[in-house]
C-alpha cells in the first residue's frame, strides 16, 4: 500500500500564492508518476499537473500552466505544489495521487490523498 498525506491548503486572496506538500510513504516501488487534482463543488475532479519520478518531467493543465509549478524531494518523499497568482476560480480541494502510469486521467491514479482546501477570495 502507498499513502500520501497533504498539507499547506488555506483562505488566501487574489493574487496570493500557496505551497501545498504531499508525503508519500509506503510500498513506492511501483509508482511512475504523482499527480495533483483538484474538485470545485458540483464539478468533476480535474487534472491540476504530474510528475515522472525518474525523468522529472513535468506535465500541466493550460488553466495553470505558468502559475503553478510541480517539483519534488526524493530524500523527503515529497510532492510540492507551488500555486501563484491564485484566482477565486481555483478554489477547490486539492487532492494528490499515485499511478503507475503518466497521465492525466484520475481512473489511472491507484493512490489518492485525503485532499486539503484552497479557498481564493476575490
Amino acid at each position: 500500500q502507498v499513502q500520501l498525506v497533504e498539507s499547506g491548503g488555506g483562505l488566501v486572496q487574489t493574487g496570493d500564492s500557496l505551497r501545498l506538500s504531499c508525503v508519500v510513504s509506503g510500498r513506492t516501488f511501483s509508482i511512475s508518476s504523482t499527480g495533483w487534482f483538484r474538485q470545485a463543488p458540483g464539478k468533476e475532479r480535474e487534472f491540476v499537473t504530474g510528475i515522472r519520478w525518474l525523468s522529472s518531467n513535468t506535465y500541466y493543465a493550460d488553466s495553470v500552466k505558468g502559475r503553478f509549478t510541480i517539483s519534488r524531494d526524493s530524500a523527503k518523499n515529497t510532492v510540492y505544489l507551488q500555486m501563484n497568482s491564485l484566482k477565486p476560480e481555483d478554489t477547490a480541494v486539492y487532492y494528490c495521487a499515485c499511478s503507475q502510469y503518466g497521465s492525466r486521467s484520475p481512473p489511472e491514479y491507484d493512490y489518492w490523498g485525503q485532499g486539503t482546501q484552497v479557498t481564493v477570495s476575490s
